[in-house]
C-alpha cells in the first residue's frame, strides 16, 4: 500500500491519478480484492500440499510462513484451501505454550504422525515484537521475515513438554518471492483485464483520484483517500477461531473473498 499511498498524496498535490490495487498480502483498505492475490494463496497451497511429504516422512511439525504484514488473509486463505492445523495470523498475537499444545495434539492424531502450521509474516507473540530487519525504506518500513524460524526454535523446545519429555524436530519454509513469480492464476488474470479498463474509463472520463476496487464480489470505484483512511484486516469474529487458532468455517451471506472485513 506504499505505492497507493503515494498516489493519494499525489492527487491531495493535484496531479492527475487513477489507481488499481495490487499487492499479494491482500491489505488495500477500499477493496476486497488485490491484484496477486489469488495467485500468492494458489502457490502457497501448492507449495504446503508438496511440503506435507517431507514432513509427514520425517514426522515433524512443519511452519510455512507467508505474507503479510498487518493482514493475515494469506495465512488463513491457506489454511482454509491447504487444510493445515492451525493458521497464526497478524491481528492476534499468539501465546507459544498453547500453540505448542495444539500442534503436538494434532501429530498425534494424524496417522502419519506429523502436523502443518501457517504463519504469517508479521504475526508475534504475546507480549513480543515482530521480527523486522535491515534499514528502514522511505515509507518508514523494514523488511519482514523470519518469525517461521524463531518459533520454528521455540515449538521444538516447547514440545518436549507435551511430548513426554522427547522434543520435536520442526521443519520451516519461508515462501516469501517463490509466490511471486510466474504466471498469474485464471482469477488473477480476469481481474487485471477488468481492472485495467475500469481505470481507462475513469481516465477517458476525467474522473481522477478514484481506485478501482471489489466489493462483495462487485467491480466499483472508490476514492483514492480510501487506502489510508483506514488498515484493513481480517474480520476476527467472523473468520478466525482465537482460541483454537483456526479458520472459522461459517460462510452463509459471505462475499467471495470471505475474510475481508467490511
Amino acid at each position: 500500500d506504499d505505492t497507493l499511498s503515494f498516489a493519494s498524496r499525489l492527487h491531495q498535490e493535484d496531479f492527475r491519478v487513477v489507481a488499481i490495487p495490487k499487492t499479494m498480502d491482500n491489505d488495500v483498505f477500499g477493496t476486497d480484492y488485490c491484484i496477486g492475490f489469488s495467485t500468492a494463496v494458489t502457490r502457497s497451497v501448492d507449495a504446503i500440499t508438496n511440503f506435507r511429504t517431507s514432513v509427514g516422512s520425517h514426522e515433524r511439525i512443519g511452519v510455512v510462513e507467508l505474507f503479510g504484514r498487518n493482514s493475515g488473509e494469506t495465512s488463513l486463505y491457506a489454511a482454509y484451501l491447504a487444510d493445515v492445523d492451525r493458521a497464526v495470523i497478524s491481528e492476534v498475537p499468539f501465546d507459544l505454550d498453547r500453540l505448542a499444545t495444539f500442534l503436538v495434539e494434532d501429530r498425534e492424531r494424524n496417522p502419519s504422525n506429523y502436523a502443518m502450521l501457517t504463519i504469517s509474516e508479521g504475526a508475534h507473540p504475546v507480549g513480543g515484537q515482530i521480527v523486522e530487519k535491515g534499514e528502514e525504506d522511505a515509507y518508514g518500513h523494514r523488511k519482514l521475515g523470519g518469525i517461521g524460524d524463531q518459533i520454528g526454535t521455540a515449538l521444538k523446545d516447547a514440545s518436549a513438554k507435551y511430548n513426554k519429555g522427547r522434543r520435536i524436530d520442526v521443519v520451516n519454509q519461508r515462501l516469501g518471492y517463490l509466490v511471486r513469480s510466474g504466471d498469474p492464476d485464471a482469477l488473477d488474470s480476469i481481474v487485471p483485464m477488468v481492472f485495467g479498463n475500469l481505470a481507462l474509463g475513469l481516465v477517458g472520463k476525467k474522473q481522477y483520484g478514484r481506485l478501482v476496487s471489489i466489493h462483495r464480489g462487485f467491480y466499483d470505484t472508490v476514492p483514492i483517500s480510501s487506502v489510508t483512511s483506514e488498515k484493513k484486516f481480517v474480520d476476527i469474529k467472523k473468520y478466525y477461531n482465537t482460541e483454537r487458532l483456526r479458520p472459522i468455517y461459517q460462510f452463509d451471506g459471505a462475499p467471495l473473498f470471505i475474510v475481508t472485513s467490511d
